[in-house]
């Protein structure tokens, strides 16, 4: 199970959540704020309104025997005469102040006394007072919500205009192709000081890797030309030598023998000359390839490698299949494959088929590999370690399978031996 990357968040909706989580605790606190301050207010102002006139009823009272307390809708007392005793919802109060006693006339608030062994208890009525301050809270939460979401509007619309310079920015970076030179990132004049310089960084650079790839590719020719050339040279000496009826036996066998050699380095310098191009370019040189006729051709080529053992290649083709490859890296691959099960095979039968799909696949008889030894060679390939025996390293193909586009793998057969399948289905990607 394939561990999926993690959407990363965009820098706008960072921007924005955080604001917005700031303005709404710092909305959130001047609330809670104001409403301890207005409780505090009100405790203090019930107190001073309710002692006021419980003190000038009780001095009133004292001047005057017949002094009589009137109620009001809004002031009641209780308590000071029996026409007019605590009600229940009183009776349980100590001594002090109650704010937002809720009563069946509504909410009151209540001062609760004790004066010269009597329980006198003033009560006002706020349930109008109390129905405005509930309003006007619920209008100051909408108001604080409206001011947080509007804020954070604003802002991911700022952060919209401040971010797509730089979206743009990436757009163009992404536009850019690695098989052009000169290429260079045009800067918005919206574009902030900071994108300018990200662009001009980058400028910089695509235009250091431009020399640094023309220094590759004068040195990738030049090694090219200097490096066939003499090989061509070599090549060509032991044909002659081999044309020439004179050459002696033995003389002819060291002659097969460079023949071969330098075939195989001509092989080595045009796969690291592949390698060393983009897949995509390799299209250039890629033609319509006759599978079938070329392993035949290849099972020619390589007999010798069969001599003196006890040997069979049994053919199983399918006719008629045709993929569009380089041929000489077709030839490369495929020949490698089966040079390494000849050379890794003593006695039985090597069994090469190609399947109309145009997957090729060579088990040979072979010692045999295990699971470990299978992954060892994985590894080897991986790390790009060499091998013993002629043609190029099991890594070397791995790469160009790879480059290419193609599947390359090796499962030990349950008879014994190794099954090398390659599929050549897959094409190259596109560059950039």
């Amino acid at each position: 199970m394939t561990n999926k990357p993690r959407r990363r968040r965009g820098l706008r909706l960072q921007v924005t959540s955080w604001l917005v989580l700031y303005a709404a605790l710092l909305s959130l606190a001047v609330f809670l704020h104001g409403y301890i301050v207005n409780e505090q207010a009100e405790q203090v102002t019930w107190r001073s309104l309710l002692e006021s006139e419980l003190q000038h009823f009780l001095q009133r009272s004292r001047e005057d025997a017949r002094y009589r307390w009137t109620d009001t809708d809004t002031v009641q007392l209780f308590g000071d005469d029996d026409q007019s005793p605590v009600p229940a919802a009183y009776q349980g109060l100590g001594p002090g102040i109650y704010d937002g006693v809720r009563t069946p006339q509504g909410d009151k608030v209540v001062l609760v006394r004790d004066v010269d062994g009597r329980r006198l208890v003033l009560a006002l009525d706020i349930t109008e007072l109390q129905g405005h301050e509930d309003n006007l809270g619920l209008w100051m939460l909408a108001s604080n919500v409206l001011a947080v979401v509007l804020l954070g509007l604003l802002v991911a619309w700022g952060m919209g205009r401040v971010i797509r310079p730089l979206s743009e920015l990436a757009e163009r970076i992404r536009a850019l192709r690695p098989d052009r030179a000169g290429q260079s990132l045009p800067l918005d004049p919206r574009a902030s000081a900071e994108q300018g310089v990200i662009a001009e960084a980058l400028n910089d650079y695509l235009a250091r890797n431009d020399r640094f790839v023309e220094r590759e590719r004068a040195f990738v020719n030049s090694v090219s030309h200097e490096l066939r050339t003499p090989i061509a040279v070599i090549g060509g000496a032991a044909e002659l030598g081999l044309d020439d009826n004179a050459t002696p036996t033995q003389m002819r066998t060291q002659l097969t023998r460079i023949r071969q050699t330098a075939g195989s380095v001509e092989h080595l310098i045009t796969s690291l000359l592949v390698l060393a191009k983009d897949p995509a370019r390799t299209r250039g040189s890629s033609e319509d390839v006759e599978l079938d006729v070329l392993l035949r051709q290849l099972v020619a080529d390589h007999a010798h490698l069969a001599v003196g053992k006890d040997l069979q290649v049994m053919l199983d083709l399918a006719a008629g299949v045709r993929v569009l490859a380089p041929p000489v890296i077709v030839q490369v691959v495929v020949g490698n494959l089966l040079r390494n099960a000849i050379e890794h095979s003593d006695r039985g039968v090597i069994h090469v088929a190609l399947s109309a799909q145009g997957q090729v696949r060579i088990a040979d008889p072979g010692h045999g590999m295990t699971p470990e030894e299978v992954s060892a060679i994985y590894a080897r390939m991986a790390r790009g370690a060499s091998r013993d025996g002629g043609g190029i390293g099991l890594e070397l193909i791995a790469k160009l399978c790879g480059h290419l586009g193609w599947t390359l793998s090796f499962l030990p057969a349950n008879g014994g031996g190794t099954v090398a399948t390659l599929d050549l289905c897959t094409q190259p990607k596109e560059a950039g």
